[in-house]
């Protein structure tokens, strides 16, 4: 297609894909790229299967369409999935989206709804944190905290409360400082007690960050801290794994490496593995109760829940389940993980390798000892993935514009060794011409 009519904005960065099959983008003029990033972190089952296609396709012929609220074998048979194999049991109530965006807008809005109905009308304010993403809804928008989507837009979002993230390499206490993780979570309830904790509904946060930080970890004693705080003051927590659940880091959600109980979690994106859109808010019986008694509930949207979406969620949790994916997710995770610091961990160029499963960030600096950045203009991120492009590889861009330089890696479960080889020797390459 030809780039006046595709993308809005035309793009130098954009790529002429043919068709896809497992790891592979297969390109127009014939040449493949490695998808090093599972495109937007989400194709957790890999690209092309057929029995996907053909399950959406299978119920689209039965019933193309039906109210979001009315009962479907599809939403019915994907909600049961959901309960007995992969929701922790406290969330019992599931409300879908059509993708993360929305996903929050709801779940934010649902945390309001809810102290609505209990009579709590003054608890109007969601805490977000400085180094986040939640969305391009201006509600998302507001409660995030990447500078650089809400630019221009600044009158239309909400101006939320935004605590710092526990960012272990640039503690405010200094590098890698070990109480990194303690002097977050008191941050937090600083700000829940000089706002007013009448005046708080939520606290939403990834409980690994996303590719806003570049899979920044929060540190062991982050999450008991900020569950008990937030408990004490009567906050509800609504988690984001749009990018971070479904089996990414190496478990069923990212919550489960630090006994992390929400109140609300939004889980997106590796749901149905990028082949339909469709993402899951999920809440507690205690948060949907005093709606219920009111005759409250979120206004669905028109494609919630989608028929085909449903299916092909569905379908991609069976795939995940016969083939043992999120154990596949921990255990190339390591093998990715050893073979990337293998190659870079001792690069002048690149200050930390972090993450889980398989979702890596690597934050890339002018100078490791001091932390220097790269300048704004020189457009680091971007040259290093223009560079892997031109050896076969495809990586994601990460960052909020005050946090820069974030390469991010999240392939597909289903990647093999020598592809992992691949993508940490090609990562070196790709580093090394961008900084020349």
């Amino acid at each position: 297609m030809s780039d006046s009519l595709w993308p809005l904005v035309p793009s130098p960065r954009s790529i002429d894909i043919d068709h896809a099959e497992g790891r592979t983008l297969y390109l127009r003029d014939g040449g493949t790229l490695l998808d090093a990033s599972g495109g937007a972190i989400c194709t957790n089952v890999g690209l092309g299967r057929a029995e996907v296609a053909q399950a959406a396709a299978a119920a689209m012929e039965r019933m193309s369409y039906a109210i979001p609220p009315f009962v479907t074998p599809e939403r019915e048979r994907l909600v049961e999935r959901l309960h007995r194999a992969w929701l922790p049991p406290h969330l019992t109530r599931v409300w879908l989206a059509s993708g993360g965006s929305e996903g929050v807008d709801a779940a934010c809005k649902l945390a309001l709804q809810h102290f609505m109905a209990t009579g709590e009308t003054s608890r109007k304010k969601i805490i977000g944190r400085d180094i986040s993403y939640h969305g391009t809804t201006a509600l998302a928008l507001g409660v995030g905290g990447h500078v650089a989507r809400k630019a221009g837009f600044e009158s239309l979002i909400p101006d939320f409360p935004h605590a710092p993230t526990p960012y272990a390499l640039r503690s405010p206490l200094g590098r890698n400082h070990p109480d990194f993780d303690i002097t977050a979570a008191q941050a937090l309830e600083d700000i829940i007690l000089a706002e007013g904790p009448e005046t708080i509904a939520a606290f939403i946060c990834e409980p690994i960050n996303g590719s806003s930080g570049g899979a920044i970890m929060p540190g062991p004693r982050y999450w008991p801290l900020v569950q008990d705080i937030c408990r004490r003051h009567g906050v509800l927590i609504i988690t984001d794994e749009v990018m971070v659940g479904f089996g990414r880091t190496g478990k069923r959600f990212a919550a489960e490496h630090f006994d992390l109980k929400a109140d609300i979690m939004v889980a997106g994106k590796g749901l149905a593995a990028g082949y339909a859109p469709i993402c899951g808010v999920f809440a507690t019986d205690a948060v949907v109760k005093p709606l219920r008694e009111k005759g409250m509930a979120p206004m669905f949207y028109t494609y919630s829940g989608h028929t085909g979406a449903c299916a092909a969620a569905d379908k991609v949790l069976e795939i995940m389940e016969r083939e043992n994916l999120v154990a596949r997710s921990a255990e190339k995770g390591e093998a990715l993980r050893e073979r990337l610091e293998t190659m870079l961990a001792q690069h002048p160029n690149v200050a930390e390798i972090r993450g889980r499963g398989l979702f890596f960030g690597l934050e890339i600096v002018a100078d490791r000892e001091t932390l220097e950045m790269f300048p704004t203009e020189a457009n680091m991120t971007g040259r290093i993935i223009a560079a892997g492009v031109k050896e076969g590889v495809f990586y994601y861009s990460g960052g909020t514009g005050a946090v820069r330089d974030i390469i991010c890696i999240g392939p597909s479960f289903t990647v093999e060794d020598s592809e992992l080889d691949q993508i940490a020797e090609t990562l070196k390459i790709a580093i090394d011409r961008a900084v020349a």
